[in-house]
């Protein structure tokens, strides 16, 4: 006979690990530029594990935002049966879809120079959205180059499998469901 808390290690591992965690979710982008999205394992480590350039406006999102829930969805293909299958955080391009209407293309981008004083001015903002005023290589300076609009927020990571996750940014009063999805799917 076994102790009641040893059967957990004869598990599989599919369901002893945890598919469900928190993340640290950046949107920020200039007002009519396009939004990037990057996903830090906590709100203190400097390097997001992915940032995404989306097909949509800051404006236009900020729109969204707005007046409803909004859900985004990522498709990308898979690859052809026989060869190798990139991990999903690698693939390259996305097709875009908010709330059911397709945008364009999503890129999958490498953080660059900008990205990193983005994410590094906004690090000690666990949950908020702002205003940073910009120049023309993104650093912090005058606002005559424009204003880089930013929404920082946990996200639950949830894993279907190695074809699909999910980021639910929610609620930070507890009441109703995610303001924001954003899903990644390889069809």
């Amino acid at each position: 006979m076994l102790p009641t808390c040893m059967w957990l290690k004869y598990l599989p591992t599919y369901l002893t690990s945890n598919s469900c965690r928190k993340v640290t979710g950046t949107l920020f982008g200039h007002r009519r530029g396009h939004v990037s999205f990057a996903i830090q394992d906590n709100s203190t480590s400097s390097e997001p594990i992915f940032i995404i350039e989306f097909a949509i406006t800051t404006s236009i999102l900020v729109k969204d935002m707005s007046s409803a829930f909004v859900r985004i969805a990522l498709e990308c293909e898979k690859a052809p049966r026989g060869s190798k299958q990139l991990r999903l955080f690698t693939e390259p391009n996305w097709t875009m879809y908010c709330n059911g209407r397709k945008c364009g293309q999503a890129l999958l981008r490498a953080c660059n120079d900008s990205d990193r004083h983005v994410l590094n001015t906004v690090w000690n903002v666990s949950v908020g959205a702002g205003v940073i005023p910009v120049v023309g290589d993104g650093r912090k300076g005058g606002d005559s180059e424009g204003e880089l609009m930013y929404m920082r927020a946990n996200f639950d990571r949830v894993i279907g499998n190695r074809h699909s996750e999910a980021f639910y940014m929610m609620n930070i009063d507890g009441n109703g469901g995610p303001e924001l999805s954003i899903y990644l799917i390889r069809t």
